[in-house]
Protein backbone atom coordinates (compact mmCIF):
# COMPACT_ATOMS: atom_id res chain seq x y z
CA UNK A 1 0.00 0.00 0.00
CA UNK A 2 1.27 3.55 -0.82
CA UNK A 3 1.93 6.54 1.35
CA UNK A 4 -1.17 7.98 -0.96
CA UNK A 5 -3.38 4.93 -0.66
CA UNK A 6 -2.77 4.93 3.23
CA UNK A 7 -3.55 8.43 3.29
CA UNK A 8 -6.83 7.98 1.35
CA UNK A 9 -7.39 5.20 4.06
CA UNK A 10 -6.96 7.21 6.89
CA UNK A 11 -9.10 9.97 5.95
CA UNK A 12 -12.17 7.58 4.15
CA UNK A 13 -12.04 5.88 7.96
CA UNK A 14 -11.54 9.12 10.24
CA UNK A 15 -14.98 10.39 8.28
CA UNK A 16 -16.74 6.83 9.25
CA UNK A 17 -15.88 7.42 12.98
CA UNK A 18 -16.90 11.25 12.63
CA UNK A 19 -20.17 9.69 10.80
CA UNK A 20 -21.06 7.05 13.05
CA UNK A 21 -22.32 7.24 17.03
CA UNK A 22 -22.08 3.37 17.56
CA UNK A 23 -18.55 1.49 16.65
CA UNK A 24 -17.01 -1.36 18.66
CA UNK A 25 -13.52 -2.46 18.69
CA UNK A 26 -13.09 -6.49 18.86
CA UNK A 27 -10.01 -8.96 18.30
CA UNK A 28 -11.40 -11.60 15.75
CA UNK A 29 -8.10 -13.10 15.50
CA UNK A 30 -7.53 -16.99 14.82
CA UNK A 31 -11.15 -17.50 13.87
CA UNK A 32 -10.91 -20.36 11.31
CA UNK A 33 -12.40 -19.26 7.60
CA UNK A 34 -15.88 -20.85 8.44
CA UNK A 35 -16.09 -19.30 11.47
CA UNK A 36 -14.74 -15.69 10.13
CA UNK A 37 -17.43 -16.11 7.29
CA UNK A 38 -20.42 -17.25 9.90
CA UNK A 39 -19.70 -13.89 11.59
CA UNK A 40 -19.36 -11.57 8.58
CA UNK A 41 -23.19 -13.18 7.88
CA UNK A 42 -24.23 -12.70 11.29
CA UNK A 43 -22.95 -9.47 10.85
CA UNK A 44 -24.58 -8.56 7.66
CA UNK A 45 -27.94 -9.73 8.87
CA UNK A 46 -27.81 -7.44 11.83
CA UNK A 47 -26.64 -4.30 9.49
CA UNK A 48 -23.52 -4.53 11.11
CA UNK A 49 -20.64 -3.27 9.30
CA UNK A 50 -17.46 -5.40 10.19
CA UNK A 51 -14.17 -3.99 8.77
CA UNK A 52 -10.60 -5.64 9.77
CA UNK A 53 -8.08 -2.81 10.56
CA UNK A 54 -4.29 -2.01 11.40
CA UNK A 55 -4.08 -0.45 14.27
CA UNK A 56 -2.16 2.46 13.14
CA UNK A 57 -3.74 3.36 10.29
CA UNK A 58 -6.91 3.28 13.11
CA UNK A 59 -4.84 5.55 15.10
CA UNK A 60 -4.10 7.95 13.10
CA UNK A 61 -8.15 8.01 11.60
CA UNK A 62 -9.08 8.40 15.30
CA UNK A 63 -6.77 11.69 15.92
CA UNK A 64 -8.16 13.06 12.78
CA UNK A 65 -12.35 12.94 14.18
CA UNK A 66 -14.09 15.50 16.24
CA UNK A 67 -14.44 12.65 18.69
CA UNK A 68 -12.50 12.28 21.61
CA UNK A 69 -11.25 8.75 21.32
CA UNK A 70 -8.31 8.75 23.54
CA UNK A 71 -9.31 6.27 25.95
CA UNK A 72 -9.44 3.39 23.23
CA UNK A 73 -5.78 4.14 21.71
CA UNK A 74 -4.30 1.69 24.48
CA UNK A 75 -6.78 -1.23 22.85
CA UNK A 76 -4.88 -0.44 19.75
CA UNK A 77 -2.77 -3.69 19.80
CA UNK A 78 -2.87 -7.19 18.48
CA UNK A 79 -5.28 -7.93 15.91
CA UNK A 80 -8.10 -5.32 15.31
CA UNK A 81 -11.70 -5.29 13.78
CA UNK A 82 -13.78 -2.52 13.85
CA UNK A 83 -17.78 -2.94 13.81
CA UNK A 84 -19.85 0.23 13.04
CA UNK A 85 -23.46 0.45 13.69
CA UNK A 86 -26.98 2.11 13.91
CA UNK A 87 -27.50 1.36 17.40
CA UNK A 88 -25.48 1.12 20.33
CA UNK A 89 -26.41 -2.25 21.84
CA UNK A 90 -26.84 -4.32 18.45
CA UNK A 91 -23.13 -5.15 18.13
CA UNK A 92 -22.57 -6.79 21.83
CA UNK A 93 -25.78 -8.50 21.33
CA UNK A 94 -24.34 -9.85 18.53
CA UNK A 95 -20.88 -10.58 20.21
CA UNK A 96 -22.70 -12.46 23.08
CA UNK A 97 -24.96 -14.59 20.05
CA UNK A 98 -22.14 -15.42 17.79
CA UNK A 99 -19.84 -17.05 20.78
CA UNK A 100 -23.24 -18.60 22.13
CA UNK A 101 -24.43 -19.94 18.95
CA UNK A 102 -20.42 -21.30 17.96
CA UNK A 103 -19.43 -22.30 21.56
CA UNK A 104 -16.02 -19.97 21.85
CA UNK A 105 -14.73 -17.03 23.36
CA UNK A 106 -13.89 -14.95 20.02
CA UNK A 107 -14.95 -12.41 19.22
CA UNK A 108 -12.96 -10.30 21.82
CA UNK A 109 -13.99 -6.64 22.68
CA UNK A 110 -11.55 -4.54 23.14
CA UNK A 111 -13.40 -1.30 23.56
CA UNK A 112 -16.75 0.49 21.98
CA UNK A 113 -17.46 4.36 21.10
CA UNK A 114 -21.50 4.28 22.21
CA UNK A 115 -23.28 8.25 22.11
CA UNK A 116 -20.09 10.19 23.04
CA UNK A 117 -18.99 7.49 25.81
CA UNK A 118 -15.96 5.37 25.46
CA UNK A 119 -16.10 1.87 26.81
CA UNK A 120 -12.82 -0.64 27.92
CA UNK A 121 -12.69 -3.95 28.16
CA UNK A 122 -14.01 -7.11 27.70
CA UNK A 123 -16.32 -6.70 31.01
CA UNK A 124 -18.21 -3.75 29.54
CA UNK A 125 -20.20 -6.29 27.05
CA UNK A 126 -22.84 -6.63 29.72
CA UNK A 127 -23.18 -2.87 30.21
CA UNK A 128 -23.61 -2.06 26.37
CA UNK A 129 -26.02 -5.09 25.78
CA UNK A 130 -27.95 -3.11 28.06
CA UNK A 131 -27.84 -0.05 26.83
CA UNK A 132 -31.48 0.77 25.07
CA UNK A 133 -31.34 2.01 21.39
CA UNK A 134 -33.06 5.58 20.35
CA UNK A 135 -36.24 3.73 19.41
CA UNK A 136 -36.11 1.55 22.28
CA UNK A 137 -36.45 4.53 24.68
CA UNK A 138 -38.68 6.01 22.44
CA UNK A 139 -41.22 2.60 22.80
CA UNK A 140 -40.65 3.08 26.85
CA UNK A 141 -41.97 6.41 26.90
CA UNK A 142 -45.03 6.17 24.59
CA UNK A 143 -45.93 3.01 27.01
CA UNK A 144 -45.65 5.16 29.84
CA UNK A 145 -47.71 7.53 28.49
CA UNK A 146 -50.21 5.23 27.30
CA UNK A 147 -50.56 3.33 30.44
CA UNK A 148 -52.53 6.01 32.78
CA UNK A 149 -54.90 6.61 29.43
CA UNK A 150 -55.59 2.67 29.45
CA UNK A 151 -56.38 2.98 33.28
CA UNK A 152 -59.06 6.05 33.15
CA UNK A 153 -60.44 4.21 30.00
CA UNK A 154 -60.66 1.09 31.53
CA UNK A 155 -62.07 2.68 34.88
CA UNK A 156 -64.72 4.81 32.70
CA UNK A 157 -65.93 1.37 30.49
CA UNK A 158 -66.12 -0.63 34.41
CA UNK A 159 -68.13 1.89 36.12
CA UNK A 160 -70.33 2.09 33.38
CA UNK A 161 -70.72 -1.21 32.97
CA UNK A 162 -71.83 -1.55 36.99
CA UNK A 163 -73.83 1.96 37.08
CA UNK A 164 -76.00 -0.26 34.01
CA UNK A 165 -76.18 -3.21 35.90
CA UNK A 166 -77.23 -1.27 38.90
CA UNK A 167 -79.81 0.64 36.94
CA UNK A 168 -81.46 -2.81 35.80
CA UNK A 169 -81.57 -3.99 39.24
CA UNK A 170 -83.76 -1.30 40.54
CA UNK A 171 -86.10 -1.70 37.45
CA UNK A 172 -86.03 -4.89 37.89
CA UNK A 173 -87.03 -4.70 41.87
CA UNK A 174 -89.61 -1.52 41.03
CA UNK A 175 -91.57 -3.84 38.99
Amino acid sequence: MTREEKNQFIDSLAEQLNNSNYFYLTDIADLNSETSTNLRRLCFKKDVKLQMVKNTLLRKAMEKTDKDLEPLYDVLKGSTSIMFAEAGNVPAKLIKEFRKKEKIEKPLLKGAFVEEMSYVGEDQLDILENIKSKNELIADVIALLQSPVKNVISSLQSSGQTLTAVLKTLSEKAE
